[in-house]
């Protein structure tokens, strides 16, 4: 028999039986499923990571005050002592690295604002004009804050979206007065929505001059300095610079952590790849509880038509020929049921996809073949025994009443 021969037996054999062939399709599919949705969903926590970070800015060098050791803290934090302050004059000598395009320091805090009767919880955010540039942020309305002498404290403020909203609704808020904390301050200028970054919505925000905000939290370090380099080439030197800047100003000592975008979004990138791969994998045993149940059903059909496998043999089939046909039966279930599992699969990450916009859900390019593959690798894998114990069958004895 021709290969187009055997696979039409198959089929005609599957489709006498179609209760028992749909219930079998049904598990193999709903391996393949598994595997396609749970490749998808680590592919898309890889992607949501990865634009999260493309959101803070290119080329960017984040400096953190304390040198961060083997042990994963600060020289001094055992020892019950707090790690020197990233200063606002450090953060401004960093400009003087020519691989340093901008430098924007930042210091955090939560505050209430409050305009007349309405107040809310916000985090404040202190920093220079060049924070807007850095991490890529948008104005709807207004102007950036003003790009003078940074240790100059201004009551003058950035809303983020929300904030804006809920303290002002409809009224424009441009030149009118919130206040933060115990000091007032005019908003010059309204952040378009920008969404989460990070984990922090960025909406919820207000922004300050760094002056303003030291004062306003009454301390004289930085949470942070932001660094953006001149290009992606420049990023290595210009993390040479600021530690030899910095290790300047400090008397020799390197106690700062200096930070590139790159190297931590591609450590996220290995975790969040074998996280996928895990996942695929996991997914993949149901597979082989499918190729069991394959196996089992089989098993039955042999038992169930010995006396065709006899006339076959009666008709001059050879045991390799019998072979071959439950083989292929076995590997027919797979297909049809990995087929129907991935289309499945597919359309269920697409509906995912469209309900929650903000997470990037997609299949990688491999999850397709792999899961037909291994529901095939299931099927034929599992379907030999059967197929062997039909080739062994007498045909004497299986043509014999019973």
């Amino acid at each position: 028999m021709r290969g187009a021969e055997v696979l039409a037996f198959s089929v005609r054999s599957l489709a006498a039986h179609p209760v028992r062939t749909a219930l079998t399709m049904l598990a193999v599919a709903i391996g393949a499923g598994a595997v396609l949705m749970l490749s998808a969903l680590g592919e898309g926590a890889r992607r949501y990571v990865a634009r999260e970070f493309a959101a803070l800015g290119t080329h960017l060098l984040i400096v953190l005050p304390g040198r961060s050791e083997t042990a994963g803290a600060a020289p001094g934090l055992l020892a019950g002592m707090t790690p020197r302050e990233l200063t606002l004059e450090d953060a401004l000598a960093l400009r003087r690295s020519p691989h340093v395009r901008r430098v924007a320091p930042v210091v955090v805090g939560s505050a209430p604002v409050s305009r007349g009767a309405r107040e809310r919880e916000a985090t404040v955010l202190g920093s220079t004009a060049e924070l807007v540039r850095v991490r890529r942020w948008r104005l709807a309305r207004g102007r950036n804050l003003p790009a003078g002498d940074p240790r100059a404290a201004q009551a003058v403020c950035l809303l983020g979206a929300t904030v804006a909203r809920e303290l002002f609704g409809a009224e424009p808020p441009l030149g009118r007065w919130v206040r933060i904390g115990d000091r007032r301050f005019r908003v010059i200028g309204v952040l378009a929505p920008q969404g989460f970054a990070l984990g922090v919505k960025v909406d919820e925000m207000v922004v300050v001059p760094v002056a303003s905000a030291q004062a306003l939290f009454d301390t004289s370090g930085l949470f942070r300095a932001l660094v953006e380099a001149r290009g992606r080439e420049a990023v290595a030197p210009a993390r040479r610079d600021v530690l030899a800047i910095l290790r300047e100003r400090h008397r020799g000592e390197e106690d700062v952590t200096v930070v590139t975008q790159d190297a931590v979004l591609a450590a996220f990138d290995r975790i969040l790849r074998a996280l996928t791969y895990a996942l695929a994998a996991l997914a993949a045993v149901s597979l082989g509880v499918a190729g069991i149940l394959v196996m089992n059903i089989m098993l039955v059909s042999v038992a169930g038509r010995r006396a065709e496998i006899g006339l076959l043999k009666a008709l001059g089939a050879t045991p390799a020929l019998i072979a071959r046909l439950f083989v292929a039966e076995a590997g027919a279930l797979a297909a049809a049921g990995g087929a129907a599992g991935v289309a499945f699969g597919l359309g269920a990450v697409e509906l995912a996809a469209r309900l929650y916009p903000s997470f990037p859900l997609a299949a990688p390019w491999w999850s397709v073949p792999a899961a037909l593959g291994v529901a095939l690798a299931a099927g034929a894998g599992f379907g030999v025994l059967p197929a062997r114990r039909a080739a062994r069958l007498d045909p004497v004895a299986a043509l014999a009443p019973r």
